[in-house]
């Protein structure tokens, strides 16, 4: 049987969560599929490094692109495009161009992912886009969620149909994150015993990184340290409030680094202070690690951890809260330890990426009218 042409449309390709995700999935299919890949910000591919070897992915400069303004020709040219595939896989709204192609001209199947918001709807979302996503996603045969908040949106402001909008959790490879870790992959070589807070996160507004130096500096222990592993606009604003509230010396921002399963277990907290999140990566990972997090509420974040860690999830708007949690877990190890094991076990019950990765296969199967087209026996 030849192997399935799949589309995948996204806004960037780079090293993110999502991306991560449909990496994972695509290494996992191996031989019985071939990979195009367009994205609306051309360039922006890291994550191509992590495709496999031998996988067959292609990252073509000359197709129409995914952005720019949505004139009857752009989209016809688009929708012309697809035609030549299997099946279409869009990602989030800088594929829904892409998405209203489909909707007015027709194609394959088209499975739509959604992950989330950046902060123009982290707290409300945009009127224009949810009617461009109503009228746009009537065509899609699924679109796909990873949170329960996401799964009621797409029901309730996208007119959805019951049965049309899945909600699969996002998965990590957990047996990975069991050993010992390397600090020194973040420069965790010199903390002489300090305490470690950390978070992974794109330095963006809607991650709202200067909430967590403004709780880290409020705690009442000083012998620890605050670590931010991510890149992004927000980095000069973030060392900004650093030095405004006088912890710059122990705030340390290490930029993006690949591979978390090396490394995130250096922490010995994670924290999260996000405005906006839906079923955030990172935390799954912080879980595996089995580290023990303090996290704002949101998305579905407070069901995310497990019961002991509950208590721990914070409003976002109660930053006295937040710098209070993690002085409760900065002041006993033991209820670092014990939560942290409650996390791990609860990320290898729910979140292991074998689990995602069957519940991917069987929907792109179904979409195409080929169950059983997608081997996963590189799961």
């Amino acid at each position: 049987m030849p192997p399935v042409r799949i589309l995948h449309a996204h806004s960037t390709f780079s090293l993110g969560g999502k991306e991560a995700r449909a990496v994972r999935l695509m290494n996992a299919f191996g031989a019985a599929a071939r990979h195009i890949v367009l994205t609306a910000m051309p360039g922006e591919t890291g994550a191509r490094a992590e495709i496999a070897a031998g996988i067959d992915a292609g990252f073509p400069e000359d197709a129409p692109p995914l952005s720019g303004p949505p004139s009857p020709l752009r989209l016809w040219r688009l929708a012309r495009y697809i035609k030549r595939f299997d099946l279409v896989l869009s990602y989030n709204w800088g594929a829904m161009d892409l998405v209203m192609a489909h909707r007015l001209f027709g194609g394959p199947p088209l499975v739509h992912h959604e992950d989330g918001f950046n902060q123009d709807e982290a707290h409300r979302l945009h009127p224009r886009r949810n009617a461009w996503r109503r009228f746009a996603l009537r065509n899609a045969c699924r679109v796909v969620v990873p949170s329960r908040r996401l799964e009621d949106i797409a029901r309730i402001h996208w007119a959805r149909q019951d049965g049309q909008v899945v909600r699969i959790a996002n998965g990590i490879d957990t047996p990975l994150y069991a050993g010992a870790p390397d600090r020194s992959a973040i420069g965790l070589d010199d903390t002489d015993g300090r305490l470690v807070i950390g978070t992974v996160a794109g330095l963006r507004p809607v991650k709202n990184l200067p909430r967590l130096v403004r709780a880290f500096a409020a705690m009442r222990r000083r012998d620890v340290i605050l670590v931010v592993v991510g890149e992004g606009p927000e980095r000069d604003r973030i060392l900004a409030e650093a030095r405004r509230l006088g912890v710059a010396d122990r705030v340390r921002l290490a930029g993006f680094r690949n591979h978390p399963a090396r490394w995130i277990g250096a922490f010995d907290i994670f924290a999260l202070s996000s405005d906006s999140e839906q079923f955030p990566i990172s935390l799954i990972e912080a879980m595996a690690a089995g580290l023990p997090a303090v996290a704002t509420a949101v998305g579905d974040v407070a069901t995310m951890v497990a019961d002991a860690n509950a208590p721990l999830i914070v409003d976002p708007g109660d930053e006295t809260a937040f710098a209070a949690a993690l002085d409760t877990l900065a002041a006993r190890a033991d209820l670092r330890r014990a939560i942290g094991e409650a996390n791990r076990d609860k990320a290898a019950a729910h979140y292991d990426a074998a689990v995602m990765i069957a519940a991917y296969a069987a929907l792109y199967g179904e979409a195409i009218g080929r169950p059983q087209a997608f081997s996963t026996d590189r799961a």
